[in-house]
């Protein structure tokens, strides 16, 4: 719903006050539900993102989604799409990100993409919402397509924060992936640490807001729980991380990926973990590569069949 056009660029030295002379500009489609469709592509599947885009800004991203062989489906926003900027300090480093909001959506062009969503066909067998929503569209956005999604047997995953989230998970989602301080928002307590997570998981999944629930946790991995199975860890090996833009929505792609080829649900996790930590060895929005993503699985695999 708030796609970007992200532009990264080189620094020898980001000094404040000074003028930062940046070069080499490369530019990237990206927004949650965009990155995820990507890496989908990257690791050999099929998936059509849906978004709302308008001005160069908007063009750009197409042409951009063509060149890398992305189906996708364009609703008109009337506006330019918004554009982020990420510097790579070369001196010390650090990457710096500057995030735009997004313009104002108006209600017409929101209830175009619902209506996209409604009718798309063929019916998919999962549904994927990521990111954030721009202003001018309702918390209850997501609640609506999730309720769609239930009521047409379509699996609902929803990589989001805040109250479209906490409205979403009123439809009983297939799943979500929060980080400590989305539980903390769920569950409505003052603090969660990492003694309290398994805990705080498994209540989430009690009240039945979703069947799966996956919490990141960086280099460390991710706990991976449901309904149907108990709280489980996956750590992945340690690997040289050039940038974290974009893992979390690799990681996604990973486990869609391991869902739609029978790998449901344990070895699907680990896929999803290797996606995601395969997109932290490539610079910049390059996101995740497959024969990254494969060594990391493979290592994950044989690990556990070696207890």
């Amino acid at each position: 719903m708030n796609p970007v056009l992200d532009k990264t660029v080189q620094a020898d030295l980001v000094v404040p006050e000074k003028k930062t002379r940046c070069r080499n500009p490369v530019y990237a489609p990206g927004g949650g539900g965009i990155n995820v469709s990507r890496a989908i592509n990257k690791l050999g599947g099929k998936s059509t993102a849906l978004f709302a885009a308008g001005g160069e800004t908007g063009e750009k991203i197409q042409q951009l989604l063509k060149e890398e062989g992305v189906d996708y489906k364009v609703i008109d926003s009337g506006k330019n799409s918004r554009e982020n900027l990420m510097v790579n300090d070369n001196k010390t480093g650090n990457l710096y990100r500057f995030v735009m909001p997004g313009n104002e959506m108006k209600e017409e062009v929101w209830k175009n993409v619902l209506d996209a969503i409604y009718n798309f066909s063929p019916k998919p067998d999962y549904l994927i919402a990521s990111g954030s929503l721009p202003p001018g569209v309702p918390d209850d956005f997501y609640a609506r397509v999730a309720k769609h999604a239930r009521e047409n047997d379509i699996r609902m995953v929803i990589d989001a924060s805040g109250p479209p989230l906490r409205k979403a998970l009123k439809e009983k989602l297939f799943l979500i992936k929060p980080n400590l301080r989305e539980i903390k928002e769920i569950l409505n307590k003052k603090s969660i640490d990492g003694m309290d997570l398994e805990d705080s998981v498994k209540e989430i999944l009690g009240k039945e807001y979703c069947a799966v629930l996956i919490v990141s946790l960086g280099a460390k991995g991710a706990l991976f729980a449901s309904r149907d199975n108990d709280v489980e860890y996956i750590v992945p090996p340690v690997m040289p991380v050039k940038s974290a833009v974009g893992a979390g929505d690799s990681m996604i792609a990973g486990m869609m990926m391991g869902c739609v080829n029978g790998l449901w649900p344990e070895q699907a996790i680990r896929y999803g973990v290797a996606a995601g930590t395969a997109a932290t060895m490539t610079s910049g929005t390059e996101l995740c590569k497959k024969e990254d993503v494969e060594k990391i699985y493979d290592w994950l695999t044989t690990k556990d069949n070696k207890g």
